[in-house]
């Protein structure tokens, strides 16, 4: 990075001097600014954190009693001698990109993000800066994603399906985030939806936040399939082809990812079916992001970061690769650190 940089890498995380915290930092810290829930960004062990007022209930969830400060959309505040706002990332319900000035100097870190409204999450709002700190989980051309509404569609019909041959449908969707994405716009009333407890405990906070999601049932250990024929299941995604899944009988099993745009992911995750869903931007969304930035200096993170850095400079961006710890969507199904949550 430049000299005297608005922020920069340290072996905790990303760091800003002039302001003297870090943003979604991996070792503990005094001071850490928070963009999303996922437990990839915001772990457990600091002294002090800031987050948003929509991503606060998750993050004490999970979390636990955190000496946690909200902060609003669009709020700015003055940390040492930084300004401080964060604005919608559209990545999760309450995900921020962080803007940061110094002396004039506008950086923005993104936190992880998607540029598709998706009905749950605050809409993606690009922010004018000079430097941009930007994922790239999808960062190649190969990864573009079908309208939200097509995928729904075929989910529906999925459903619908298994339904008609007396299928179970059970649905690998991470805990905050998809599978709540799925339940705010699927055709509830085509049968009873149940659960995983991980998905349903993430239920009862938004639902506790205001935000609307159709019924569910949880799961227990006393479900029983024959109780709710038809039924649709939104699984955490490591629990497809496990024991956990055997009370479902005869069932249909699926997994939401952008990876399922990859061709032997499907098999490789021993799913029935693929839908191609991700909660971070695809190709289009990254490009389409950067641009609208104005940046001119564009640090990438997880993901493909040696091939689009390399795209970028082809651009014409100063592009540059931060080493992070952060897991982005994993090709497992078991990333944004939803297992230790």
């Amino acid at each position: 990075m430049a000299s005297n940089p608005v922020l920069t890498v340290t072996d905790k995380g990303i760091y800003c001097p002039a302001g003297d915290f870090f943003i979604d930092p991996w070792r503990p810290v005094d001071r850490a600014l928070i963009t999303h829930g996922h437990a990839d960004h915001a772990r457990a062990g600091h002294a002090r954190y800031l987050a948003t007022r929509a991503a606060a209930p998750v993050m004490r969830h999970r979390l636990g009693d955190i000496r946690l400060e909200e902060i609003e959309y669009g709020e700015v505040r003055t940390i040492g001698d930084a300004e401080v706002s964060y604005h919608p990332a559209g990545h999760v319900p309450g995900s921020a990109q962080v803007r940061v000035e110094v002396n004039g100097e506008v950086w923005v870190v993104s936190g992880d993000y998607k540029t598709e409204a998706d009905g749950l999450s605050e809409p993606f709002e690009p922010v004018r800066c000079h430097a941009f700190v930007t994922e790239c989980t999808f960062g190649l051309p190969i990864f573009k994603w079908d309208p939200q509404a097509e995928v729904i569609a075929d989910i529906n019909a999925w459903w619908a399906a298994n339904q008609a041959a007396g299928r179970v449908s059970v649905l690998g969707a991470y805990a905050l985030g998809k599978a709540q994405r799925i339940l705010a716009n699927i055709d509830a009333s085509q049968g009873p939806i149940l659960t995983h407890g991980a998905v349903e405990s993430t239920n009862d906070v938004l639902r506790g936040q205001g935000i609307a999601l159709p019924e569910t049932i949880r799961v227990t250990p006393e479900t029983k399939p024959k109780d709710h024929p038809g039924a649709l299941v939104l699984a955490t995604p490591s629990a497809l082809g496990t024991p956990w899944m055997r009370r479902f009988g005869a069932a249909s099993s699926a997994f939401a990812s952008g990876w399922m745009r990859m061709r032997g992911v499907r098999r490789r995750r021993s799913a029935d079916r693929g839908f191609v869903m991700s909660d971070h931007a695809d190709w289009d969304g990254l490009n389409a992001a950067i641009r609208e930035t104005g940046a001119e200096t564009v640090l990438v993170t997880h993901g493909y970061t040696s091939i689009f850095r390399r795209w970028l400079e082809e651009q014409g961006y100063d592009a540059r690769i931060v080493e992070t710890e952060y897991e982005g969507e994993s090709l497992e199904g078991q990333g944004e650190g939803e297992e230790a949550a």
